[in-house]
């Protein structure tokens, strides 16, 4: 059975880990797909469970320094915390001997241009003989993951970011106390060849780890969403068993449970109200800071927050079924996929390695051609420090870890990165308008009272005869009057009078209430001319009359959501075109379209029809989005560039749809839409930068300026710098949760 999971990665330190991860796991057998992700320390893998294991997998990588954090490991769940913690201990030791071999190193500058003297001979003697001493505690110690990376490239030819340290800084180590050792002959025959780098070793493995230490506490920021999600769901959960309440872990819930709810409890699973009612804090899944009323029959998910009342509900989602848990599940996988912008610098990572060792070998053996020993050390050393393709790898996952969960918090749910790449480039966007634009169901809006009645006798018995209706348009007038208070009159001699209305008696009076063909039969006099500009419009003009004469009407229609106008008027600011398909009339459509700021519109459309509309559209060169709600909606989400679908819509829409927009508000298209711009303006920032570092940093680092301007990079510098490109890669892409959408 093919299984398609996510697992977290150990030991995975630069973005050429994240290749020969990738590599060797998908030439085992049973693979079909591995992508690893060096942003967020994970690999997708999708592979035949029957054929082989994920201990097996893991086992596959272990020997090349990486292992699968599998689900069992728990005791792997704090790992960068723990990693964290380590790291920094070390850095205490490291840090005060980095400062101490950085201060000798400046005294040998000054000393050099005769700004200081000599130093005094037995500190001298002191510290000639101690910073051996301190470049193998670094070395071997703090330095011991470069130094392994060493042992792995020779051991099994795979070379990373740990490799070019382990090489650099061993072969000053190495070479330095070569010279110790056999400091007497080396004076004798090679005077120009004294000098030590224990100082280099010292301060590049301290940098390195310091940067490091660094990444991974910056990293871990950008995984916030994830961890506020997972602290949103609630441990336990009050349920009635056997008629009594009893305190449960949320893991306990079976189906069907009836679960109480408290004011100010998390509620733990999703379901539907049975007793009671509330207000309930949505925020944390929607965005929406305005907490929602909740009666019976009303559904809550999990995660959310009760404010006021207490009520029970009946769990109808537990576990991995919740909204909360797909959406955690669809933000992790999000976060872990690759943006299609990612595969250069992961075409470019993967040769990287190699590459920079043939040039850091060629600058050596260069340099001691021409009788530079010295020289050719340092270029050998800086170009394999500076040349770490760390900041590569972090350009594009981390931007995406961040934006996706800044979607997350505003209740943008962004299914991969390759859709969040799409929506930047979005030129058009095609709207339903039911559920889209509008409300998605009718309200009343309108009243026109005739008689001598007060309105709210009038609609009384309005409200009383559509009560005993089923029909759609008489659950908008039940709905509104039940908002208003009203009281039931008794009814005698109901009758339902088939596509035009109904009938009963109120008080000794026959009421009759309908459309326009209702009263024609009845031979009422009545000027229909007055309904027009409404059905116009695209609403539905309810009559209301008794035997002799009408005494009223009411209006309903399916409203135009709330910030509806605003928002796309901030599409068009974004120079994107705004097209309305709908299976209404031509003037409904018109009016709405009238009303909102549409700039097509397309009546009448079934959905093979919306179909049509994108793929027209795509072949005249548009990147197209479709935003819908219903199950008519599927197919174009589907086919369209990039389809967003409304929450509050149907399962199929959101399983059809690359983002989903948790409460169906509109306004959150335009926040999609900036969201896509900033991240990827981010990434091509951070992109930027990387090849940056790397394209002025190696030649320099192999002394290319030597001979024209003298400019020679110290290792110590070359260290600073990779380790700075990887932290300033990584805090460009924490501003994108500053931004404001």
């Amino acid at each position: 059975m093919q299984n398609n999971k996510i697992y977290k990665i150990k030991g995975m330190h630069c973005a050429s880990c994240a290749g020969i991860i990738e590599k060797t796991l998908s030439k085992t057998g049973g693979v079909t797909s591995a992508s690893a992700n060096y942003g967020n320390e994970s690999v997708h893998l999708l592979f035949d469970e029957s054929t082989v294991s994920p201990s097996e997998l893991s086992k596959k990588i272990e020997p090349l320094g990486y292992s699968l954090v599998l689900e069992e490991d728990s005791k792997n769940k704090n790992e960068n915390a723990t990693e964290i913690l380590k790291i920094k201990s070390k850095l205490m030791v490291a840090i005060p001997i980095a400062i101490i071999s950085l201060l000798m190193m400046i005294f040998e500058v000054l000393l050099k241009y005769k700004i200081v003297g000599e130093m005094n001979q037995i500190v001298e003697k002191i510290t000639y003989y101690s910073m051996p001493v301190l470049a193998t505690y670094v070395l071997f110690s703090i330095g011991k993951p470069y130094l392994f990376g060493v042992y792995r490239f020779f051991r099994y030819g795979k070379a990373n970011m740990d490799t070019l340290v382990g090489i650099g800084t061993g072969l000053a180590y190495v070479f330095s106390l070569f010279v110790v050792i056999f400091s007497n002959t080396l004076l004798k025959n090679l005077p120009n060849v004294v000098h030590t780098y224990f100082d280099v070793t010292i301060i590049v493995v301290t940098f390195i780890t310091l940067g490091k230490y660094l990444e991974i506490k910056s990293k871990i920021k950008t995984g916030d969403a994830i961890k506020k999600l997972l602290n949103l769901q609630a441990k336990t959960a009050l349920v009635v068993r056997d008629g009594i309440e009893k305190e449960i872990s949320i893991n306990e819930v079976v189906h069907g449970d009836i679960v109480i709810v408290k004011p100010g409890s998390k509620i733990p699973v999703d379901g539907i109200l049975v007793e009671g009612s509330s207000y309930v804090d949505e925020s944390m899944i929607t965005g929406e800071p305005m907490p929602v009323h909740k009666n019976i029959n009303d559904s809550v998910s999990s995660g959310t927050i009760n404010t006021t009342g207490t009520f029970n509900f009946k769990a109808t989602k537990i576990g991995s079924e919740t909204l909360l848990a797909q959406i955690i599940k669809m933000v992790e996988e999000a976060q872990g996929s690759k943006a299609p912008i990612q595969a250069l610098a992961d075409k470019i990572s993967s040769i990287f390695v190699p590459i920079v060792l043939i040039i850091a070998l060629l600058s050596l053996v260069v340099w001691i051609s021409f009788g530079y020993i010295s020289f050719g050390l340092i270029s050998f050393v800086s170009v394999l420090v500076i040349a770490c393709p760390c900041a590569l790898g972090l350009a594009t996952p981390t931007a995406i870890i961040v934006g996706v969960g800044k979607g997350a918090k505003e209740g943008i749910l962004i299914k991969d990165a390759a859709t969040l790449q799409k929506l930047y480039k979005v030129d058009t966007i095609i709207l339903d308008k039911t559920g889209t634009i509008t409300k998605g169901k009718p309200t009343l809006v309108d009243i026109k009272n005739f008689s001598k009645m007060k309105d709210e006798e009038f609609l009384s018995i309005l409200f009383s005869l559509e009560n005993k209706s089923e029909h759609p348009i008489a659950h908008a007038v039940v709905n509104s009057s039940k908002e208003n208070n009203l009281s039931t009159l008794n009814i005698l001699n109901f009758k339902n009078i088939e596509g035009k209305g109904i009938s009963g008696t109120i008080n000794g009076i026959e009421y009759f209430i309908g459309n326009k063909k209702l009263i024609e039969d009845l031979k009422i006099d009545f000027d229909a001319s007055i309904l027009e500009q409404y059905t116009q419009e695209g609403k539905t003009p309810v009559i209301v009359a008794n035997r002799q004469n009408v005494i009223g009407f009411v209006v309903v229609a399916d409203e135009i959501k709330n910030g509806a106008k605003e928002s796309l008027s901030n599409l068009h600011k974004l120079g994107v075109k705004i097209i309305m398909v709908t299976g209404d009339d031509q003037n409904t459509a018109k009016y709405i379209s009238s009303l909102v700021g549409i700039d097509e519109v397309v009546a009448h459309a079934l959905p093979g029809d919306k179909l049509e509309k994108i793929k027209a559209l795509q072949k005249q060169g548009h990147i197209v989005a479709m935003a819908g709600d219903g199950v008519n909606d599927a197919p174009a989400l589907a086919i369209a560039d990039v389809g967003i679908a409304m929450g509050t819509g149907t399962d199929v829409a959101i399983d059809s749809a690359g983002i989903v927009l948790l409460n169906g508000d509109i306004s959150k298209i335009v926040k999609a839409v900036k969201l896509s711009r900033i991240t990827m303006k981010g990434i091509k920032q951070n992109l930027f930068w990387a090849f940056f570092y790397n394209v002025i940093g190696i030649p320099l680092a192999a002394g290319l300026f030597y001979p024209l301007f003298g400019w020679l990079l110290n290792p110590i510098f070359a260290g600073g710098a990779m380790a700075l490109s990887s932290v300033s890669v990584v805090s460009n892409s924490l501003r994108i949760k500053s931004r404001k959408l």
